[in-house]
């Protein structure tokens, strides 16, 4: 299992504002089998299969550009595990134990 941390930044769009394409990726993930996400305010967690997460990170990707965006700006951070499964809670629960 891993976990992907994704950021799609639409630049170009004429406005500061980017919450309407991030909700537009949004309604996309909510259709989406397998893989659960966690929005926050810089980004969004997916934890799900590795191929399955990359091939995913290519249409969030699209999605600014097909609401009009002319440039998009996209950082990915992944972290697989095989070893056993994880979820973010549990790398924040592992800190705070140590606390």
């Amino acid at each position: 299992m891993a976990m992907m941390e994704i950021s799609v930044i639409p630049l170009g769009t004429g406005k500061t504002s980017v919450s309407p394409y991030i909700a537009a990726i949004f309604k996309h993930l909510g259709k989406q089998k397998g893989v659960r996400f966690e929005l926050n305010g810089m980004g969004t967690i997916l934890t799900g299969k590795t191929d399955q997460l990359l091939k995913l990170a290519a249409a969030l990707h699209k999605i600014p550009f097909a609401k009009g965006a002319k440039r998009v700006y996209t950082v990915i951070k992944l972290d697989e595990r095989k070893d056993k499964d994880q979820f973010p809670v549990d790398k924040v629960d592992s800190v705070l134990k140590k606390l």
